[in-house]
């Protein structure tokens, strides 16, 4: 692929005049669309295994993870080598932050090393914005809580896209533990900004207070939420999250909201069916439901992961413009 003209860069960057990606709210369609425009740009270019790209050479890009995700973790950083650039990943266990520093701390410490993109995930909502309020560099949302995770929904966009031509007009089911979500908010966002319908799919108590303001379309069983829908979204059962009581039992769960194929003959012949991962097999998704190779697009999402924030890296560090976004 080759290196855009600087034309090209002026123009791209006065549509996005974002310095980070703190979240999918806020995005105008066509800001989504130019990330999507990218990284569809490189998945190709991936499977390809083209040498590495010197687009990101000589910047810093660091992993600060205060959760663990490998597969997050793992994806920005295979973005950042394949861009050229160079790859720290600190880690909380053994950090400063561990022993008492704080956020801000930390921060005055990130702005001392000079570094250009600094990729964040907290179990605390809000803690890459006050991040990005304090630091030098781009800062990149990788989830904060159970706020949002936008390049999850970016790269699940980007699967649905590749595979049905447009987001606009679609109905697309989210289903299961909507409440502690931050993927199910970044979709809701996301999904909205581009046309399509939104149902979300759960009991009462796994759904946020006000989700019609959100953008959903609420259901509380499957077998009306997933009537005629173009994609199916399982969500994990995130029970760490969970202090009391939100279902009578994991079995019961599945009986009512686990996808399997007698659920699935609801939504339309050709649905796909996702899940961000890590999923649990059995309790949101039936195992052969989540490996049907002619339904199933979970595995792509995964390897569309790398395209996007790909795409995120190089707009955040060559195209965007001054805003807090």
């Amino acid at each position: 692929m080759s290196s855009p003209h600087p034309h090209d860069l002026d123009a791209r960057a006065a549509s996005f005049a974002h310095r980070h990606l703190l979240g999918i709210e806020g995005l105008t369609a066509p800001e989504i669309n130019l990330l999507l425009d990218r990284a569809d740009g490189y998945v190709e270019r991936n499977r390809n295994r083209e040498p590495a790209s010197e687009l990101l050479k000589g910047r810093v890009v660091v992993n600060l993870f205060f959760e663990n995700s490998t597969r997050t973790r793992t994806s920005f950083e295979l973005a950042a080598r394949r861009l050229g650039g160079d790859v720290i990943n600190m880690s909380v266990d053994g950090s400063s932050v561990k022993k008492g520093e704080t956020l801000i701390d930390t921060a005055m410490t990130l702005n001392a090393m000079h570094l250009d993109v600094l990729v964040v995930r907290h179990q605390e909502s809000g803690a890459p914005k006050l991040l990005a309020d304090k630091v030098n560099c781009a800062v990149i949302n990788a989830g904060d809580g159970s706020h949002e995770h936008p390049t999850q929904a970016l790269l699940d966009a980007l699967t649905i896209r590749r595979h049905k031509g447009s987001l606009k007009g679609l109905t697309v089911a989210i289903c299961g533990d909507i409440l502690h979500s931050r993927v199910a908010r970044s979709n809701i966002h996301l999904l909205n900004a581009m046309g399509a319908t939104v149902r979300g799919v759960a009991p009462p108590t796994l759904l946020p207070s006000a989700a019609e303001r959100l953008g959903l379309e609420v259901h509380h069983r499957m077998e009306t939420g997933l009537k005629d829908v173009d994609i199916v979204m399982m969500l994990r059962l995130q029970q760490e999250r969970m202090q009391g009581q939100y279902l009578p039992s994991v079995r019961e769960f599945f009986r009512f909201y686990g996808l399997d194929y007698e659920k699935l003959k609801l939504a339309r012949p050709d649905a796909l069916i996702m899940h961000p991962g890590p999923m649990n097999r059995g309790v949101e998704i039936d195992s052969q439901v989540a490996d049907d190779i002619h339904r199933s697009v979970i595995l792509e999402q995964v390897e569309l992961g790398v395209a996007v924030r790909m795409a995120c890296l190089e707009v955040l560090t060559m195209w965007s413009g001054p805003g807090n976004g």
